[in-house]
């Protein structure tokens, strides 16, 4: 009789195995890639376009992962029995975009030396970073979340600004956003929502 339930046993666990594989596999297509930066600059570059890229090139994001390096940071993560930050989760987790994500979902240009790139903030962008996508966003044809877009608020900046990091000393959203604010221009809004000429 013990015999007979440890099989049962043993087949329930598989089936369920089973089925929590086929279920990975089945939302597979629901994750979106990580394809780096360069793509975004792409179209986020110039002066018309609200110049994102140039704007996040000089900010405390894009050097996120290099911080790392830093005599300091190396300081920091020794008081916390850290030997290298540049290769532990604990630190990786908020200094580089995509962190913890499965190899197939980076993309051949993402790079981890971006630091926190705009997909950190936005989500991955393979479904969303062409013009064509954009445009359908910004003008109301597709809900850019079912293409993995991201608008980030407050509690995306604090996934990462919170009482965890040892250097944390408090977080003001509203103060903070300002300095990182990169919206697209409304006269390049408007150039997209323009009715095709024809």
């Amino acid at each position: 009789m013990r015999k007979t339930a440890s099989i049962f046993s043993f087949i329930a666990v598989v089936a369920l195995l089973g089925a929590t594989i086929a279920f990975d596999v089945a939302t597979a297509g629901d994750k979106h890639q990580f394809v780096g930066a360069s793509k975004c600059k792409m179209c986020h570059k110039t002066p018309e376009s609200g110049e994102q890229f140039p704007l996040w090139e000089k900010s405390k994001h894009a050097n996120a992962y290099a911080v790392l390096a830093t005599e300091e940071a190396k300081k920091v993560a020794a008081e916390k029995g850290i030997e290298n930050p540049q290769e532990a989760d604990a630190c990786l987790k908020c200094h580089v975009t995509g962190h913890g994500a499965p190899a197939e979902l980076l993309g051949t240009k993402y790079d981890k030396t971006e630091g926190v790139g705009c997909e950190s903030c936005h989500g991955a962008g393979a479904d969303y970073y062409k013009k064509k996508t954009m445009v359908s966003i910004i003008t109301g044809e597709i809900d850019g979340a079912t293409v993995g877009l991201v608008i980030p608020d407050e509690k995306t900046c604090k996934t990462c600004h919170n009482e965890e990091s040892p250097t944390f000393q408090g977080f003001k959203y509203e103060e903070m956003v300002k300095k990182i604010a990169h919206p697209i221009p409304e006269a390049k809004k408007a150039e997209y929502k323009a009715p095709a000429e024809g």
